[in-house]
């Protein structure tokens, strides 16, 4: 076995319990000690016992759970680290139904708690830079696929569907989410929001990607073209073809008003997932600002 992996009969040595798996998330969450997340202050604080803690400033008991995505869950804090293990692990993600198989809660407990570590998987606000590869796609069942009384009848190809933009650096981060629209505005802005200044983009020949304020490269799909001088979308092709295969093997069905968390996760996990960085690393990945409620 890999020297950076860990396997899950290793992940449950480590945290056998809800003890073990409550003083990591403390040490995620408070790296210099214990802080109160009514008023922010970590100066006057009072261990109490069972992860409970006083603050003296604005008179609040808190534990880990408070303010962060593991409020109001009765999930055992120890099966929260199993299921973040597996969503940085599993390379399509992981169905609630499976989960709830491999941590013994409820289907509806298990659906919870993917959602929330979704949840978190979408707060990285960094903006891409260098080489940005572009390109959208459309996610939805087909209507030939459909039982009549789902049907639309009003065309095929995208009817239906949700579509996703997505961008990917260079050798770097991909950043993804749903847009309500695939028209100019609506493309150029995300765009806009999401990468830096100064950047070169690769896109596809789709006029909604014309004049946008980068210096932008097109390979022209109609005829053939997908590589030229380094100038290609094969890499955001990739994300989509991943995305795809979770959503339709495992997750079968994403609703439009879900649909952004799981492209988050999918983004999330082809970012801090690399199965060249040790498995701990990459349950770490979920950072303190990701452990916070949205």
């Amino acid at each position: 076995m890999s020297k950076s992996t860990i396997s899950t009969f290793e992940l449950f040595a480590m945290f056998p319990d809800q003890k073990t798996a409550r003083i990591y998330l403390e040490g995620r969450l408070w790296p210099n000690g214990p802080r109160c997340p009514v008023c922010g202050l970590g100066e006057r604080i009072t261990e109490r016992k069972d992860g409970f803690f006083r603050c003296n400033q604005c008179k609040e008991d808190f534990t880990v759970r408070t303010g962060t995505i593991f409020e109001r869950s009765h999930v055992p804090l120890h099966k929260w680290v199993y299921a973040m293990y597996l969503l940085v692990t599993a390379r399509k993600g992981i169905s609630s139904m499976q989960l709830a198989k491999e941590i013994g809660i409820t289907q509806k407990s298990a659906w919870f708690v993917l959602h929330r570590l979704r949840e978190a998987c979408g707060s990285d606000l960094t903006k891409l830079q260098g080489v940005i590869e572009i390109d959208e796609t459309y996610v939805g069942g087909k209507e030939a696929n459909k039982h009549e009384n789902k049907k639309l009848h009003a065309g095929r190809g995208a009817v239906g569907k949700t579509a996703v933009l997505g961008m990917r650096g260079r050798g770097g981060r991909t950043v993804a989410m749903p847009i309500v629209s695939t028209d100019a505005q609506t493309i150029q802005d995300t765009i806009v929001q999401n990468v830096e200044a100064g950047s070169t983009v690769h896109t596809d020949e789709a006029r909604a990607y014309m004049g946008m304020p980068f210096d932008h490269d097109t390979v022209n799909h109609s005829q053939g073209e997908y590589v030229r001088d380094g100038v290609t979308t094969n890499g955001i092709e990739s994300v989509f073809a991943v995305l795809k295969r979770g959503i339709y093997g495992v997750y079968h069905h994403a609703s439009p008003k879900h649909l952004g968390r799981h492209v988050d996760e999918f983004a999330f996990r082809l970012n801090e997932g690399n199965v060249k960085n040790h498995t701990m690393t990459r349950l770490d990945s979920l950072q303190t600002t990701r452990l916070a409620s949205a």
